[in-house]
């Protein structure tokens, strides 16, 4: 997103031929009671939200139930239809049903450790339970007709959608760029 000719929101050594309307993202809600229709889903909402003010093009592309089979089957069914980021909200905690880290390693090609750390990281300075996420991000697999994304697992709280995707923003163009073929 240029805010004026010339100039990004984004640090300079972020700059990126690749600019955040040519980033579509898809936003998949893990949630039990938020599938089953017992509680609305707020996070989904102020992820897409955040997002599009960013510049990019995000789409909520699901609503599963808490589990490794539904997370992988959402995220599978996203990188088939090709986009270049999939956020997963929820399903990071150490819960029973909390399993969202193990639907999304099988997917995994490549981990990409540093940038959960540094939400992590981020989010403890103000909530250190932001600690105990679990969250995962990586490359996915090549899709069957070799498309490949980027996967992130945040934690489901609005605050933790709210911090995440303003960690996220500034490094998405260059990732994507990146995982294109674009330089370093």
């Amino acid at each position: 997103m240029r805010t004026r000719a010339g100039s990004y929101p984004y640090p300079a050594f972020m700059r990126s031929p690749l600019q955040p309307d040519a980033v579509s993202v898809a936003v998949i809600t893990v949630s039990d009671r938020s599938a089953r229709g017992e509680r609305k889903d707020t996070s989904g909402p102020k992820a897409i939200r955040a997002l599009e003010e960013s510049g990019f093009r995000a789409i909520g592309d699901g609503l599963v139930t808490d589990g490794a089979d539904s997370v992988r089957d959402g995220i599978e069914r996203s990188v088939e239809r090709g986009f270049d980021v999939i956020l997963t909200l929820g399903g990071t905690g150490v819960g029973p049903r909390d399993q969202t880290p193990e639907g999304t390693r099988s997917l995994i090609d490549h981990e990409l450790p540093g940038i959960c750390e540094g939400i992590r990281a981020e989010g403890a300075k103000t909530v250190p339970t932001a600690a105990l996420s679990r969250g995962l991000a990586g490359i996915s697999r090549p899709s069957a007709a070799g498309h490949r994304a980027v996967i992130v697992n945040l934690p489901g709280s609005t605050g933790a959608v709210r911090d995440g995707v303003r960690y996220l923003t500034p490094l998405l163009p260059h990732l994507v760029d990146q995982l294109r073929g674009g330089d370093h």
